[in-house]
């Protein structure tokens, strides 16, 4: 009984169970998959051959820019490629020296550290970045605002001193480092200064010799490849290093102790005489080369903060004046060239002045009847004014003109100026009367000296040079005067430079010496300053054979004494005597070894 009550529970629900089983299987059975619709149907030939062709045009695609990569483009992505780990270092060149012409250094490169920083990586406690700072010598805001303007690179400062440099490295900063640089020393200072000239931070030239021979002395930077990590540390050199080409040195004509010594002279002559500013130029008669050049106020090329255009100025170049009596030699000259009169040609300058169409020229002491030489000792403005309306304007022009005035002295040096001569058909009767004794013309101090070459080289004017010539070659010059009348007025130079003269205080111990002397009022607007002057001296030595010109100007003199003759000539006078001795110049003249102390009587020039 209880077996069939289960049986009979269970019966339906199995029953039921079963039949569906027992109908999938027969349903599954029933299907045929081959008699499909969708199987059954033919593919579209079409399809299959879109399909290939476009694994085909995939496969050439591939194909092509693997050639372009592999075989064309090579070069390119190989560089790509290199860029992300090779890096091309610079190898600075070092600015060849400049020298004087014994060898001594003027200018020079050393090699110096340099601050800078990766900004972002900069990790510093408040302390640390004080210190830094400090010795950056700017303030802690300043520094905050440097490392904020970049987060990849930033100069903190550059060349520092080498003690620097190590006080900051035991800081152990990190993200400041640290780069060695060039850095240009000046050891003549302040005596070379206009001579030299300066670079800049780059060490590109800027003035004097460093700008003109810049190409000549920057050279040619060198480079070696490397590999680095991605700290930016070197791993590796790759390829061939290329090494630097260090620039040439320059060989100048300056003599440092001549130049050291001029310098010094004139910048005392300028404190004594409490005046604006002061030059010096020394030429070598022989060889044309400029043995000194110096100017005062001057400045420090190794330290130029605070620098002023009035330091700056190399005056003895740049500068232009009317060079007043110092023209009255060439003057001469040209009348005696021209044979008009000899040395002891008689004129009379009495009473002291003459009226030139309506306008006086005044003598500043009547003389009364001079001869030539008389009228070149003496400084007579009435004698040189009667030689010079006897001739032509055109001669007057073009003798000025080949002694180089009215032109830029070819000279390979910045800033030389060209001076003001008009074109003599411009000329009125008062203004060639006028130019026979300086005024009407104006002229740097350089050009000055050269154009007395012509008395010191027996006629010939020589072109002038910065740099060094070989020894023993004397350069050929052009001649403007013959050698019996270049001889001639050196006997007048020498007649007024010695007593009863205007430039008496120009006589130095043991050489023999010749010059003239010059005043004139300084423009002002378009007319003179009646309290203004500038006082010059122009001369060479020894009278006999002459090594040297030397010409001497001093700008504004307040302190009671403005005549050439008193303010210039003894700065001539002991240029002349050291510069000789430092040539090796044998004395032409007897040295007295007692000192004797007399008066010496200056005759003023007249302006």
């Amino acid at each position: 009984m209880s077996w069939f009550k289960r049986g009979a529970g269970n019966g339906p629900k199995s029953g039921a169970t079963s039949a569906r089983s027992s109908l999938r299987s027969n349903s599954a059975r029933s299907v045929n998959y081959s008699s499909s619709p969708l199987l059954a149907s033919k593919t579209p030939p079409w399809r299959s051959r879109m399909l290939v062709a476009a694994v085909g045009l995939g496969f050439c695609i591939l194909l092509g820019r693997a050639l372009y990569i592999q075989v064309i483009g090579t070069d390119f992505f190989q560089k790509q490629g290199e860029s992300r780990y090779k890096h091309a270092l610079e190898l600075p060149a070092s600015r060849g020296r400049i020298v004087d012409r014994t060898g001594q250094v003027l200018a020079a490169s050393v090699a110096v550290p340099s601050i800078w920083a990766i900004p972002k990586d900069v990790d510093a406690t408040p302390q640390q970045r004080k210190a830094l700072a400090k010795l950056l010598e700017i303030t802690p805001q300043e520094l905050d605002a440097k490392l904020a303007s970049s987060p990849k690179f930033v100069w903190l400062r550059r060349q520092v001193d080498t003690q620097v440099a190590l006080e900051i490295k035991q800081l152990k900063l990190k993200g400041v480092f640290q780069e060695g640089e060039f850095k240009r020393k000046y050891p003549e200072g302040e005596a070379a200064a206009h001579v030299v000239g300066f670079t800049n931070i780059e060490e590109r030239g800027q003035e004097g010799i460093e700008l003109a021979f810049q190409k000549e002395l920057q050279g040619r930077d060198g480079s070696r490849n490397v590999v680095k990590d991605r700290l930016g540390r070197v791993v590796e050199d790759i390829g061939e290093r290329i090494p630097p080409s260090n620039g040439q040195d320059i060989d100048l004509s300056i003599d440092s102790k001549v130049q050291f010594f001029a310098y010094q002279r004139i910048r005392d002559a300028v404190a004594e005489h409490k005046a604006k500013a002061g030059s010096v130029v020394v030429l070598d008669v022989k060889t044309g080369e400029i043995l000194a050049l110096a100017n005062y106020p001057s400045f420090n090329p190794s330290d130029r903060r605070n620098l002023s255009g009035n330091q700056l100025r190399n005056r003895a170049l740049t500068d232009t004046f009317e060079p007043g009596s110092t023209m009255k030699p060439l003057i001469a000259a040209l009348a005696m060239e021209t044979g008009r009169v000899t040395p002891d040609t008689m004129i009379q300058t009495a009473p002291g002045h003459i009226s030139i169409t309506g306008s006086t020229i005044s003598d500043a002491h009547p003389n009364g009847l001079l001869s030539v030489a008389q009228v070149i000792q003496k400084s007579s403005n009435v004698g040189v004014v009667k030689l010079a309306m006897q001739m032509q304007s055109r001669e007057m022009h073009e003798m000025f003109t080949q002694v180089g005035l009215g032109q830029r002295p070819q000279i390979n040096f910045p800033g030389a100026v060209t001076g003001r001569l008009r074109p003599y058909k411009t000329w009125r009767p008062i203004e060639q009367a006028t130019m026979s004794y300086g005024y009407g013309l104006s002229a740097s101090l350089l050009q000055l000296a050269r154009a007395y070459t012509v008395f010191g080289r027996d006629g010939e004017l020589i072109p002038i040079t910065m740099t060094k010539q070989a020894d023993g070659v004397d350069v050929a010059g052009v001649r403007v005067f013959s050698p019996k009348t270049a001889q001639a007025v050196r006997l007048m130079l020498q007649m007024a430079a010695g007593d009863g003269g205007t430039g008496p205080l120009a006589q130095t111990q043991g050489y023999s010496v010749g010059g003239k002397s010059g005043t004139a009022h300084k423009q002002e607007g378009k007319g003179y300053a009646s309290n203004k002057y500038r006082s010059w001296f122009v001369g060479l030595a020894p009278i006999s054979n002459p090594r040297l010109i030397v010409a001497v100007m001093v700008d504004e003199p307040t302190n009671g004494k403005y005549y050439g003759g008193l303010v210039a000539a003894p700065v001539f006078s002991q240029v002349v005597q050291q510069s000789l001795r430092l040539l090796g110049v044998p004395p032409d003249l007897e040295v007295k070894p007692q000192i004797v102390a007399r008066h010496i009587e200056t005759v003023p020039e007249s302006f």
